[in-house]
């Protein structure tokens, strides 16, 4: 039997109508959401609330909810659990986007949604794609991708990163 986790994650959008990206400090260094685990006996929205705000320094101000994205498979290795992903449509409230967990992510920055970066997690590229078509309420099943190439070891250490992507 499959176990199961839950998380949440946010489109957070600016005036510019770009999107907030985060690259994972750890293993494929893939973009994905702002986000994380609920904890228990914790809501969803205060879940997105909270982690957005340890991983960015910014305020968000939750609009909707675009899905619920069930990522599953074994693409990725075996023996991960399923998770059950609450993706929120968010807008920026108070802050900076200030990297806050460089043990979590190492970049963040801002992407214009049709030049996205890769590799991406594929919950992200399902949310982004309903969220830019307007979609609300989505119920999908997501499938891992095949883990991408590992970065070579002798990249130079980077310091965590916060940047503007032109469109």
């Amino acid at each position: 039997m499959t176990s199961l986790t839950s998380a949440v994650a946010a489109v957070i959008s600016d005036d510019a109508g770009r999107v907030l990206l985060c690259q994972q400090t750890q293993g494929h260094r893939r973009w994905g959401l702002p986000g994380g685990r609920i904890r228990p006996a914790e809501s969803p929205v205060h879940a997105a609330v909270r982690d957005i705000r340890e991983e960015t320094g910014m305020e968000t101000e939750i609009a909707d909810l675009v899905g619920i994205y069930h990522l599953t498979g074994e693409a990725a290795g075996q023996g991960l659990p399923d998770v059950l992903v609450h993706v929120f449509r968010g807008r920026v409230g108070a802050g900076e986007a200030t990297v806050n967990a460089p043990g979590r992510i190492c970049r963040l920055s801002w992407h214009d949604p049709t030049a996205l970066p890769e590799p991406m997690t594929p919950v992200t590229r399902a949310a982004l794609a309903d969220a830019v078509a307007g979609r609300a309420g989505v119920l999908c099943d997501v499938r891992r991708d095949a883990e991408p190439a590992i970065p070579d070891a002798t990249e130079p250490e980077q310091e965590p990163v916060v940047a503007a992507v032109a469109a």
